[in-house]
């Protein structure tokens, strides 16, 4: 059910930990409403959306607490870099989302941020159910077998 295209662009942050801190139901591209310093600094690769999320307010999907660091270049009209960032849906998939938001311990996770193929910046959100410590332990060692698999299958052969 996921409308996702390939992110064979540019990738400029991922939240690696989003996938180990939740169990990612289904996942949704939306757009970023962006001043020009911001995709300036984009550009250079050094966003974090590591511990930031989005939200409904107001019936606006927002992105709050990502950090996209002030362009070097830019001068007095430069951006504030931790504001809050319009997320760009249709207002058939802002309807989905408010109603996966309103069950019972559902998020919206950022995953990626990515410069698409035309060279507009997306946002991957993931539709997201946060794991207990048991089953971050259960993916903990799956991962581990997955490498140690892996590895004897190199050596034996």
């Amino acid at each position: 059910m996921s409308k996702v295209k390939s992110t064979n662009g540019k990738v400029i942050a991922e939240n690696r930990k989003a996938r180990f801190s939740y169990a990612i139901e289904d996942t949704i591209e939306a757009g970023l409403v962006l001043t020009g310093t911001e995709v300036k600094s984009l550009r250079l690769g050094t966003a974090n959306i590591q511990e930031s999320y989005a939200s409904m307010e107001n019936g606006e999907f927002w992105l709050i607490n990502s950090y996209i660091p002030e362009y070097t270049e830019g001068n007095r009209f430069n951006h504030e870099p931790r504001r809050l960032r319009k997320l760009l849906l249709s207002k058939r998939e802002m309807a989905r989302l408010a109603k996966e938001t309103d069950r019972e311990g559902m998020t919206l996770v950022p995953l990626k941020l990515y410069f698409n193929e035309r060279g507009l910046a997306k946002l991957l959100l993931g539709i997201a159910k946060g794991k207990k410590i048991h089953d971050k332990r259960e993916t903990e060692k799956k991962r581990d077998w997955n490498r140690e698999k892996a590895r004897l299958l190199k050596q034996g052969g």
